[in-house]
């Protein structure tokens, strides 16, 4: 006897010619002669209240009709699903696609589906994002919240479904996975230094809404002041903020002051923020020529292809392992983890190439 009050047709009947359709749980009710409410059970593992025999044909016909479930429409359905939301300020920036892998390679490993929100360095659109990701979230989802920083007041509802990436938000106490900062920027102006360079200008972007580049701005200071008390020759430093929608006034104040250095004798290196800011390349092609890694040297956090090209000494960030860590740690608040926030830092790799071997060595003067 049917377990089901409604059967369709008999489990001996012809199978549908479906082509290239797929089958759907319709067509699976259809083949093991039941209805679609049994099949729904039996894949939601409410087993139990089949019969041993009803089992056996819902699964003949499962793989006969080579039926895969469609887990979107599932989590849907159930109020719930396993996507992970990632926010990203500017997906242009190598780093984010970098990271992004990662992402996407430990969602795939475990079970999650990676869904991606370009905001686009505008912050009425990350506000947008982050309210569409809360409605989800309200349906039992989780979310993985990477380089944002200006709309804070929409994440403390949720820090138990949120990890930050490369960043932190004042006030809010949650996961946290990022380059260590504070070692990559002291090894990287320790480089500079140890290389005969005495002028060190640091370029960064804005840095009121990123804690990153505060704290990279910060370290770069406070280890030239820990290198000139050590050290028998004072280092000149300054830190240049470039708003790249408008480099001009930035880039006029970068000449002057590498003019000044080198009336004065002393040897200029440039250290780049990041990847975006060491871009500056593009100008100092066009203002010393072709030659112009003879003339001045220059560093960045953020190993680029383009920055192996171009022969340009990287602290190398572990992108990958950022953008996998962050989803782990997600993962383990999915199910169930209440310890403290963690704050993982992971270390920088410093790549040396020509643009900063020993200025006497390369002529800079």
């Amino acid at each position: 006897m049917s377990d089901d009050p409604n059967p369709t047709f008999g489990a001996n009947n012809r199978v549908p010619e479906f082509g290239t359709r797929r089958a759907t749980i319709t067509d699976v009710a259809r083949e093991a002669g039941t209805g679609k409410t049994n099949i729904s059970r039996y894949l939601n593992g409410m087993t139990s209240v089949l019969s041993p025999e009803l089992r056996e044909r819902i699964e003949v016909a499962i793989a006969k009709l080579d039926y895969r479930p469609n887990q979107m429409a599932r989590g849907l359905k159930r109020g719930r699903n396993r996507l992970i939301g990632m926010l990203l300020a500017d997906l242009t920036n190598p780093y984010s696609v970098e990271v992004l892998q990662g992402v996407e390679a430990a969602c795939h490993a475990l079970g999650y589906m990676p869904l991606i929100c370009h905001a686009a360095n505008e912050v009425d659109m990350e506000r947008r994002y982050l309210q569409l990701l809360d409605l989800w979230r309200r349906r039992r989802d989780r979310q993985c919240v990477g380089r944002q920083g200006r709309t804070a007041e929409r994440l403390h509802t949720r820090r138990d479904s949120v990890v930050l990436v490369d960043r932190t938000v004042e006030g809010i106490v949650t996961d946290m996975v990022g380059l260590d900062n504070l070692a990559a920027v002291a090894l990287a102006t320790r480089h500079l230094a140890e290389q005969g360079f005495d002028e060190l200008l640091f370029i960064v972007q804005p840095v009121t809404h990123v804690s990153s580049r505060r704290l990279r701005q910060a370290t770069f200071r406070e280890t030239v002041a820990a290198l000139d008390s050590a050290g028998a020759n004072r280092l000149h430093s300054a830190t240049l903020v470039i708003d790249l929608a408008d480099a001009g006034p930035a880039l006029a104040d970068l000449d002057r002051r590498v003019a000044a250095a080198r009336d004065a004798g002393r040897r200029v290196a440039l250290f780049a923020a990041n990847g975006p800011v060491a871009l500056v390349a593009v100008h100092l092609k066009s203002r010393f020529g072709g030659d112009w890694q003879a003339q001045i040297a220059l560093m960045s956090i953020d190993d680029s292809e383009w920055a192996q090209l171009a022969g340009m000494t990287t602290v190398r960030q572990p992108t990958y392992d950022i953008g996998r860590r962050a989803v782990e740690f997600l993962h383990e608040r999915l199910g169930g983890a209440s310890m403290a926030a963690h704050e993982c830092l992971l270390p920088g790799e410093l790549v040396v190439r020509a643009s900063t071997e020993r200025a006497n060595e390369r002529g800079i003067v």
